[in-house]
């Protein structure tokens, strides 16, 4: 331990100040602090911000406020390594309270370098209620520093430095506990500070992600959870950021300042009390996590394995929930923030490494979660758990995102196996389906930025392209299999055999992400009208859990015992009274659930105006692979075809009866396009959105988000034609 602190304190010498910035630390008031910390790298310049009170009416907070700051920093010509371009961190309204389960999320927001228009992501982690506590609703950094920097903020001293960090680690696992030592006055002290770091992966490729720490005191160490999605990992590391560090002491119960905590504590009392009796006979969230998903996904046909072009796989049961509760450690803490009784983020510890710079160390992993286990298992053709820890480690401390990192992976592996590359184009690496040790070097070229995996790390559609400039009559192969949407990797679920997920995936703002898509289970007879209803109303709800600062798996990873006897079981409406109950014992506003919706029918739309600004968001840009509706291969038909045949008879009018299969895909191919289509049509006008998917005039105006720019923006765009 000596050697270590010596070593930790040699780092500190090593800082130089930059800029410093003294504020007085003021409280929050029902939920908010109304007040902005803005960083500009370039300049060294550190200031306070006030939030206009029309902007909080407007935007709400969290995912709100994000896209509204980055609107107003960045023009349409912005790309996503200009300096102009932020990485803005919010919170919420309901961030930090104690009393309920899943209320520690914040949210980031940025440019993506993989799709050229705004991404966000969640995450868990203490830095966003800390950040709050400290006096800001919004951290906003702009600018790109000269050389690597931390950027330090003590919310109790009410000081915010930009340090030159010469000599710390870029890889996470090792710079959260380096930062985590310096910054904490004892051992005791180290659960008051929290870290956002990359890795070495997020500088050498697009698929770059944030970490979010928090200290377990229990297994002392430094914990992580993940800001995925869209390579802002990429765009921090761009930006000469090592890491931010947040210190505040005195977490409490009461620290938001909220208008009635008698109605709070009541909506925990009530969530509560489900949890303790019930989660064990449903879905096993405290003891496995969301592990208990694979073997659902499966029988669902819905568990992607080689690259999406099955559901199911004979081997799925070597890493269901049972093979990762051996392994997870029991009986420690395993919330991501304070008063989370659901306690879902499990842990693999003393797990040794067999691979890559950390070989032969022992670490603690976090997780892995379904969609690493969907993303660098199944999908890959991999059935090994210690494979998907020791590839999840490595994702997580080099910066780079599980669920882009498995989808590249596995469309690699389809490409390889179909000759479109081969050893020469990979350096030597057999990339076929179930060669772990081919992933894991390809992970760590990945992570150096070299040979094959620097290409792996440019992300699908740019592969894509790649591929297509050397092997041009496989472009349409290509198209088809390759799984991203507006450049962004599909998150972990096929959507083949459910029209209304397909729509869900291709109509979300960000791309095919499952936190702004309708999960739940309706296709088959269901009308379109019934399904357009469907992707109005869900997306909308979990959009409104990234504005307040709340998780949503204590929304339907729970389930109170008679929910399937309510009038809308889908929306668990003894829940949406506890976000009700929520909302207003922290701010003291009345609401319903359609003020709910309401404030996320703003954001939501107002995001599709950003996409537009960007040169996004049109009718193009909702076109998904075919894969994702349909069969590509006659492998993958055949592996179904009675299913697909009957389908053929009873949904399209076509006798497959002596056909081809060739002949069979075409027609099924044409009804099930033709199917995507008009759901997307019918969405639109749901939505409140042209033909072209462009929000109408009367739609920006009713959400009163009608800017001078946005209605200048609109007119380019007049009739649905730009």
């Amino acid at each position: 331990m000596g050697d270590k602190n010596r070593t930790v304190q040699d780092m500190k010498k090593a800082h130089r100040v930059l800029a410093s910035f003294e504020f007085e630390p003021e409280g929050v008031n029902r939920g908010y602090t109304d007040r902005v910390l803005y960083i500009n790298l370039s300049e060294n310049r550190i200031e306070s911000k006030s939030i206009p009170e029309e902007v909080k009416d407007r935007f709400t907070g969290g995912r709100g406020y994000g896209l509204w700051y980055l609107w107003n920093a960045v023009s349409g010509n912005t790309k996503w390594s200009d300096p102009e371009n932020e990485i803005i961190i919010t919170t919420g309204p309901i961030c930090g309270i104690t009393q309920y389960p899943g209320c520690g999320k914040s949210y980031v927001v940025s440019l993506s370098p993989n799709t050229g228009t705004v991404i966000d992501a969640n995450v868990g982690g203490y830095f966003g209620p800390f950040l709050k506590f400290s006096g800001w609703d919004v951290l906003e950094i702009q600018g790109k520093a000269e050389r690597d920097v931390i950027i330090s903020i003590d919310g109790n001293k009410g000081i915010v430095t930009i340090e030159a960090a010469p000599e710390e680690a870029i890889d996470s696992h090792i710079l959260g506990e380096q930062l985590t030592e310096m910054f904490a006055a004892s051992e005791s002290d180290k659960k008051n500070v929290s870290i956002v770091s990359s890795g070495r992966g997020a500088q050498n490729s697009m698929i770059g992600m944030l970490n979010f720490s928090f200290y377990d005191p229990r297994r002392k160490t430094t914990r992580f959870k993940q800001a995925g999605r869209g390579g802002i990992g990429t765009v921090f590391r761009d930006k000469k950021t090592k890491a931010l560090v947040i210190k505040y002491t005195g977490i409490k119960g009461d620290l938001n300042k909220a208008a009635d905590m008698d109605r709070i504590k009541e909506a925990g009392r009530r969530i509560n009390k489900e949890i303790r009796e019930l989660d064990h006979l449903q879905n096993r969230m405290r003891e496995v996590g969301t592990t208990y998903i694979p073997e659902r996904a499966s029988a669902l046909n819905i568990m992607p394995t080689y690259n999406f072009k099955y559901g199911s796989h004979p081997d799925i049961h070597k890493i269901t929930a049972d093979k990762w509760e051996t392994r997870f450690t029991k009986g420690l803490f395993d919330g991501c923030w304070y008063g989370c009784s659901l306690s879902c983020c499990h842990t693999v510890d003393g797990f040794e490494l067999k691979t890559g710079p950390y070989e032969g160390q022992k670490v603690t992993v976090d997780g892995p979660e379904y969609e690493s286990i969907a993303a660098l298992g199944s999908n890959c053709g991999i059935f090994d758990p210690d494979h998907i820890i020791e590839c999840s480690f490595y994702c997580d401390t080099y910066g780079i995102d599980t669920i882009s990192f498995g989808a590249i992976t596995a469309f690699i592996m389809e490409c390889y196996e179909n000759g479109i590359i081969n050893k020469d184009i990979t350096g030597g690496l057999e990339l076929k389906f179930g060669n772990g040790e081919a992933v894991m070097e390809l992970l760590h070229q990945l992570g150096r930025g070299e040979g094959f995996g620097r290409i792996a790390g440019s992300g699908i559609r740019r592969m894509k392209q790649m591929f297509v400039e050397k092997h041009g009559n496989h472009a349409k192969f290509l198209q088809d299999i390759g799984m991203e949407c507006k450049g962004l990797e599909y998150s972990e679920y096929v959507t083949k055999e459910l029209t209304y997920l397909q729509a869900g995936y291709g109509l979300a703002n960000k791309g095919p992400q499952h936190d702004e898509t309708c999960l739940e289970i309706m296709d088959g007879e269901v009308p379109f009208e019934e399904k357009a209803e469907a992707l109005y109303y869900f997306p909308l709800w979990r959009t409104w859990f990234s504005l307040v600062g709340l998780c949503k798996l204590p929304w339907n990873d729970i389930k109170p015992a008679d929910n399937d006897k309510t009038e809308e079981p889908t929306w668990i409406p003894a829940h949406v009274r506890n976000y009700i109950d929520l909302y207003f014992g922290v701010t003291g506003k009345e609401v319903s659930r359609e003020d709910l919706i309401h404030q996320s029918e703003v954001v939501h739309n107002f995001q599709r105006l950003f996409n537009l600004k960007m040169g996004y968001g049109t009718k193009e840009h909702d076109a998904v692979p075919y894969r994702s509706m349909g069969p590509v291969t006659k492998e993958e038909y055949k592996s179904r075809e009675e299913h697909y045949d009957k389908q053929l008879k009873e949904l399209v009018g076509f006798d497959p009866e002596g056909k081809s299969t060739e002949d069979k895909m075409k027609a099924l191919r044409s009804y099930k396009e033709s199917q995507y289509q008009k759901l997307r049509d019918a969405v639109y006008r749901r939505r409140g959105w042209d033909r072209n998917g462009v929000p109408t005039l009367e739609t920006v105006k009713r959400l009163k988000i009608d800017f001078s720019d946005v209605l200048k923006l609109l007119r380019e765009y007049q009739g649905g034609e730009k």
